[in-house]
């Protein structure tokens, strides 16, 4: 029988089914891969490609959705009776593996019905970053061994789309955010390739980082059904490990392996803030294109399969979970790999060596694939969390910062409008400290290191500001994008850059007589004033900078300057 996949290149172009494309070192450009899922939904009843939006260079996004009950809507599917799969390919276009293999994984399940899950929905994005895959060449990928031609990381607006998930900017984003959060899968696959040392394996795994996902769900799948999907691969003859993070970049991967805490901009996880276990495979770069391919077509399956055994075991645990933090009146803002606490894994690696580089004459790690070594290294897999926040009963937004809340509700939020206006005690926090990337990050001046401290005051809200309930399944999202302090949170993303200038001043003549008062009224004042004078020479001789200290501490100076405008109401 000649496969499906064989008659649609059956043609003048190509000649060649994709399989053959894929040894050939040869990778489905971005038309001809939506036309495969055209011909399947076409010759399949319990196939359908969908649009699930548009793109930022205004193409359709879509979604491929196969299921043998033949339903095909999100708000139909039955959960008690299937799960979800969902796989998201080419947010970096230049690592084309899973585009390829979801195309086989796909025509595979449709083509052999004893294959396809009744219990088991599987929803897979074709290509979500379509600017990058029209950007189509052959060298932007520098350290990667094929296809001969591939997509370019950045999307139409050079966004990296492995890095929008929280603050949304790019319309692919938005479209897909959606989608997902319509589909709420049990299961989120991103595919990608590697960078980064030199070992034997071909696929390695970024997992969820597990603390972090939290709750009997990270138990699980730690303690099963991580165990079989290792042994699912080792078996098909794809062995796998974790994914190589070196403590240092481009250290050697017997110094041992770190998980990757993988904050909400990351696509696995903005996953994990609502309990969907999420994986990135990371197929090596180094590896042969058709070999990266198979790996990734291997861990489609492993998962596929383990789905359909272990399911109910998933979807009840996530149903647990949702349960758990919904009920949690405190949550971490903050993780960290615990380098205190680790375990032993095998490694099968190439030994490096150090030599000095004939280009910057300086010490360079280099690899020799002829000699390998099967060897254990520390995996570092074990967090800590810290920065915990007491949860609110909601949060008010004003309607001056609606695009907040529009990100909110393309979540899947649930955002309420005050109906009046109101005066009510809210807790509001004042940003003391924040660090700023010196040039823009991802389109935005990103902040980190953000400390603030809460003050209770009767505030004045007004009807159409925007209300928010913590008392929702989101309720993970709502807290790490509106808690400032996040790494994630909105305000890290620059939304509320306002609040941090200054719009009132002062003329020094004028103000020169009202600061001789505050210091002839205040003696404590006084005495902070003239010791700062005594320890700072630079101070004592900037008028401007003593009468600016003194401003600050008057009733004079500006209460918005770094009052963060989210109303937290604690009930």
């Amino acid at each position: 029988m000649i496969s499906l996949l064989s008659i649609f290149w059956m043609d003048e172009s190509r000649g060649q089914s994709v399989e053959e494309l894929n040894n050939n070192n040869i990778s489905l450009e971005y038309h001809e891969v939506i036309d495969i899922y055209t011909q399947l939904d076409a010759k399949y009843s319990n196939a359908s490609l969908q649009v699930i939006g548009t793109t930022d260079i205004g193409r359709p996004l879509h979604l491929f959705v196969i299921n043998k009950h033949e339903i095909f809507e999100p708000a139909d599917i039955s959960r008690e009776r299937s799960r979800v799969l969902y796989v998201n390919n080419g947010i970096h276009p230049g690592e084309p593996d899973g585009i390829d293999a979801s195309v086989r994984f796909a025509t595979a399940l449709l083509e052999n019905a004893n294959q396809l899950p009744g219990n088991l929905v599987v929803c897979i994005v074709p290509v979500f970053n379509i600017g990058g895959a029209l950007n189509r060449g052959c060298c932007s990928r520098a350290n990667q061994n094929g296809p001969k031609e591939y997509g370019f990381r950045g999307n139409a607006r050079n966004l990296d789309l492995n890095r929008d998930f929280i603050k949304c900017e790019s319309t692919n984003t938005q479209s897909l955010v959606k989608s997902i959060r319509a589909w709420d899968p049990d299961v989120f696959i991103d595919t990608h390739v590697s960078n980064g040392a030199d070992y034997q394996y071909t696929m390695t795994l970024l997992t969820t980082q597990l603390d972090k996902l939290g709750g009997e769900l990270s138990g699980y799948l730690r303690n099963s059904m991580l165990p079989k999907l290792y042994s699912s691969m080792e078996n098909s003859g794809n062995e796998m490990i974790p994914y190589v993070n070196t403590k240092m970049y481009g250290s050697d991967p017997r110094t041992g392996l770190y998980d990757y805490m993988e904050t909400p901009r990351y696509a696995s996880g903005f996953c994990a803030l609502f309990g969907t276990i999420a994986f990135v495979t990371e197929t090596h770069m180094l590896k042969p294109f058709n070999d990266r391919v198979d790996a990734t077509l291997a861990f489609l399956r492993s998962v596929q399969e383990y789905m359909q055994e272990h399911g109910a075991d998933v979807s009840k645990l996530r149903k647990q979970w949702k349960n758990d933090f919904a009920s949690r009146s405190t949550l971490a803002l903050k993780y960290t790999v615990d380098s205190t606490k680790y375990h032993r894994i095998s490694f099968k690696g190439f030994e490096s060596f150090q030599k000095k580089s004939p280009v910057t004459d300086l010490p360079q790690i280099y690899y020799n694939n002829k000699r390998t070594y099967n060897d254990s290294t520390n995996y570092y897999n074990y967090a800590n969390s810290s920065n915990s926040v007491n949860v609110p009963s909601y949060y008010i937004i004003p309607v001056a910062w609606k695009e907040v809340a529009e990100k909110l509700k393309n979540c899947g939020i649930k955002v309420e409008r005050l109906e009046r206006d109101v005066t009510i005690e809210a807790g509001i926090k004042f940003v003391t400290e924040y660090k700023t990337v010196p040039k823009p990050y991802e389109g935005q001046y990103l902040h980190s290191n953000i400390k603030s401290e809460m003050r209770v005051e009767k505030v004045r809200y007004y009807k159409g500001d925007y209300k928010i309930s913590t008392a929702q399944p989101g309720v993970r999202y709502i807290v790490e994008t509106l808690e400032p302090e996040a790494e994630d949170s909105f305000f890290a993303w620059g939304y509320f850059d306002g609040i941090l200038q200054q719009k009132e001043w002062f003329s020094a003549y004028v103000f020169d007589g009202y600061a001789e008062k505050m210091l002839k009224n205040d003696k404590q004042l006084k005495g902070e004033f003239g010791q700062m004078k005594k320890n700072d020479p630079d101070f004592a001789g900037d008028a401007f900078s003593q009468l600016y200290f003194l401003y600050k501490r008057s009733p004079l100076f500006e209460r918005s300057l770094n009052r963060y405008p989210v109303g937290m109401i604690y009930k």
